[in-house]
């Protein structure tokens, strides 16, 4: 039994950005620091950051005023800043950069007179933030059935914007549903799907030609993580997704000759390590990482650990 790699896996820039801005703030500041939600959708990452002295939350209310303040990579709702604001918290913004973009997107085509539609996972942190962010009327959809029952009439200015780890595919089928309905609708196509899924997805379905089991590696409440785990099954390869090796079933590998393994993007690559690990020790041979795009992108940390560096 072989294992190939996928490449790019794993971390991305936002979420190593949000990683970083979290430790340096514990580090310059000192603990407690407060994350709004889970700073990335990990598991290991969450309870790592906890035990350096992070508390998470997820009611703005549960935070002391005052306190040094993290959001999460996923962005949140103007409410939520209006909130952070009255209880004159020290915030430190962590959102995704490419989530900004499509905040900002979205109250710009708000502004112009638009209906605005959130194509992505109604109750997802990422989609409630987009949806927080704009002032004027907004629906969210995840299948072309919402689509259909949309309430809102064929000569409403209409205007779409994405959530930024949706599948490639699925989302081409969504976009051509709303552009069937409301003829004039305007948005960017798919390019509100970062870079990052993207990388990962194709890489995914390079990986899904040469194997016959993947393995995807990440927290299930990962967005990006399943639609890994959902583009190896389009692809016709039985797919797994676990958080950590332990979850290896011996009768997974029966008769298998090749294994794939991928990591979502917020899936830290030590994990990914531990799962070669594991698998070795079950009669693994050659590991062998596929080429593929190397990433270089980093973001800038925020304004205020810049000046406190």
């Amino acid at each position: 039994m072989n294992v190939l790699l996928a490449q790019p896996r794993g971390f991305c820039a936002g979420v190593a950005r949000a990683i970083d801005i979290a430790e340096q703030a514990l580090e310059r500041f000192g603990a407690p620091v407060y994350v709004y939600h889970e700073i990335v959708h990990n598991g290991h990452v969450v309870r790592d950051l906890a035990s350096r002295g992070a508390i998470f939350v997820d009611n703005i209310a549960d935070i002391p005023e005052g306190a040094v303040t993290v959001f999460s990579a996923h962005g949140v709702a103007k409410s939520v800043v209006d909130e952070a604001d009255r209880r004159h918290l020290q915030v430190i913004d962590a959102t995704c950069p490419l989530v900004t973009k499509v905040h900002l997107q979205a109250e710009r085509y708000s502004q112009r007179g638009y209906t605005i539609i959130v194509v992505g996972h109604a109750g997802h942190e990422e989609v409630e933030g987009t949806r927080g962010s704009v002032s004027g009327p907004v629906h969210v959809v995840g299948t072309v059935e919402e689509i259909e029952t949309l309430p809102i009439s064929a000569s409403t200015p209409v205007a779409y914007v994405t959530q930024t780890t949706l599948s490639l595919d699925d989302t081409r089928e969504l976009i051509a549903a709303l552009r069937e309905r409301y003829p004039d609708i305007v948005g960017p196509g798919l390019d509100d799907i970062c870079y990052a899924t993207q990388n990962r997805q194709r890489a995914v379905q390079q990986l899904a030609r040469r194997v016959d089991l993947v393995i995807v590696v990440g927290a299930r409440n990962s967005s990006n993580t399943n639609r890994l785990q959902e583009v190896a099954a389009d692809h016709g390869v039985p797919a797994r997704l676990i958080e950590h090796a332990d979850e290896i079933e011996l009768i997974w590998l029966d008769g298998i000759e090749h294994v794939g393994v991928t990591a979502g993007a917020s899936t830290p690559e030590y994990l990914v390590q531990g799962v070669c690990k594991k698998l070795q020790q079950l009669g693994a041979g050659t590991i062998r990482e596929l080429p593929g795009i190397v990433e270089t992108l980093r973001f800038r940390l925020p304004e205020v650990l810049r000046q406190t560096a």
